[in-house]
């Protein structure tokens, strides 16, 4: 028996998404050489890009709250270097 919560999860949205013509051929071309659909690999691509915003927003507080309980100056300055990257790039 499926639940609910699995029921949302494999639930299908049609979604019709505008790609610069590039792209549209890099996703085919991959598409291709992984023998499956392009449909699939946009998929693939959204839920990674997804997941890694994520670790990122996640890295992000980690370094926050790291920063906010150091005591070492040394430490601190570090800390306080990755944030000023992860915020405003190298």
């Amino acid at each position: 028996m499926v639940t609910q919560n699995k029921k949302a999860a494999q639930q299908v949205v049609r979604q019709s998404v505008s790609l610069p013509a590039p792209v549209a051929q890099r996703v085919k071309a991959l598409a291709q050489s992984r023998k499956t659909s392009t449909s699939k690999v946009v998929t693939e691509l959204i839920e990674t890009g997804l997941e890694s915003a994520e670790n990122e927003r996640r890295r992000f507080f980690e370094l926050t709250d790291k920063l906010i309980k150091s005591t070492d100056p040394a430490e601190q300055k570090l800390t306080a270097e990755a944030l000023a990257r992860m915020t405003f790039g190298s």
